[in-house]
């Protein structure tokens, strides 16, 4: 099945994290992503979600491929399909379809496993041959570095022509500049074999990115999303909670943990990083316990989530609104007269610490 609209979120909500400015920008997106509908589906409009795969040589020149409808040069890249395991896996796909590169013969670059190197909202015409209206597509753009020379074999039905363009020659002011700072990758002793990724996304509560592409599981496996969360109480046994903001891809205006997703480091050192940077309090490792573990489908069919909470014993500062576009207000919250809007598996996470549970399953039935 496609990327499930969770893992669209948490991505696009990661890669906000390294380009906060282009939130306004990314609206139409987050707002289709807020939408029930299936964001990936051709019929989804005023848009959808595509994805496109920027390839660079050993010369530091981008593959761009000629269409015959638009005319325009543009890299290999299309609509997501049902065998599609991520969206990377969907670049990679139509890399191989559009330009004849199988995804063996390039590699993720350094930094961005499974993580977009830009978005693009784009408007695209009406096809009344298609039967399609004027809409918008939303371009998650992923970047790879080409092993070795790479035979070009075109879709001539689509395309007439390619060519490796230098990155100053990109026209998209945006992508070129991301492009100029890319650098030099690291040299892989084996490339990985990238056709078959697995990738888990990253909370919008949370402000990591999505964790490195991986081998793909043992046939059966299902790579579940860790969340990390903070349990803190109050001299008066009162949990802080967070009032998500209104415009919140995840949870908007509900109450909901500090809370965020690993990068390349421990659940406890994230827990430790993030009640840092959203809230500004300091807590030693030396002073965090598991709590509680809610492991939760969220919807039928949606990757698996397995949310840990931890309790801080001791911290110091005060809880303070440092990333206002997710949360608006921090508050101290009597376990028995929550606020009606509770995040459902924050409320059944702290339900079980005061019983003394350590696990609950939520969405499962």
């Amino acid at each position: 099945m496609p990327p499930s609209r969770s893992l669209i979120r948490d991505t696009v909500e990661a890669y906000l994290v390294r380009h906060p400015n282009e939130r306004t920008a990314l609206t139409p997106l987050l707002k289709a992503l807020a939408h029930p509908a299936d964001p990936t589906s051709r019929t989804a409009f005023p848009g959808h979600v595509t994805c496109s795969a920027l390839v660079i040589d050993e010369a530091g020149r981008v593959l761009h491929i000629h269409h015959r409808a638009s005319g325009k040069a543009l890299a290999p890249g299309g609509h997501t399909e049902p065998g599609d395991e991520t969206l990377a896996a969907a670049a990679l796909r139509e890399l191989h379809e559009e330009a004849g590169i199988p995804p063996h013969a390039v590699a993720a670059w350094p930094g961005y496993d499974g993580a977009p190197l830009d978005i693009d909202v784009h408007d695209i015409d009406a096809s009344p041959a298609k039967k399609e209206p004027a809409h918008q597509h939303y371009d998650l753009r992923f970047v790879f570095r080409l092993l070795g020379e790479g035979a070009i074999t075109l879709q001539t039905e689509e395309v007439s022509g390619w060519e490796w363009r230098p990155v100053d020659r990109v026209t998209a002011p945006t992508l070129r500049e991301k492009l100029l700072k890319l650098g030099s990758p690291t040299p892989v002793a084996e490339p990985p074999n990238t056709s078959e990724c697995l990738v888990g996304g990253t909370e919008s509560a949370g402000s990591g990115r999505p964790p490195a592409v991986q081998a793909k599981a043992p046939s059966g496996t299902v790579l579940n999303v860790i969340g990390v969360h903070l349990y803190l109480e109050d001299a008066e046994g009162r949990v802080l909670l967070g009032l998500r903001h209104p415009d919140s891809a995840y949870a908007g205006s509900m109450h909901h943990f500090l809370a965020g997703h690993c990068e390349q480091e421990s659940a406890v050192s994230c827990l430790v990083r993030e009640a840092r940077e959203e809230a500004g309090l300091l807590i030693d490792p030396i002073d965090v316990d598991l709590a509680h573990v809610v492991h939760l489908v969220d919807t039928p069919g949606d990757r698996p989530r397995m949310q840990m909470v931890f309790r801080a014993r001791a911290w110091s500062g005060t809880p303070e609104v440092l990333e206002p576009d997710r949360c608006i207000s921090w508050g101290f919250w009597h376990p028995q007269r929550l606020p009606e809007q509770v995040v459902p598996y924050t409320r059944a996470a702290i339900e079980g610490i005061r019983a003394g549970c350590l696990y609950t399953e939520l969405g499962w039935t």
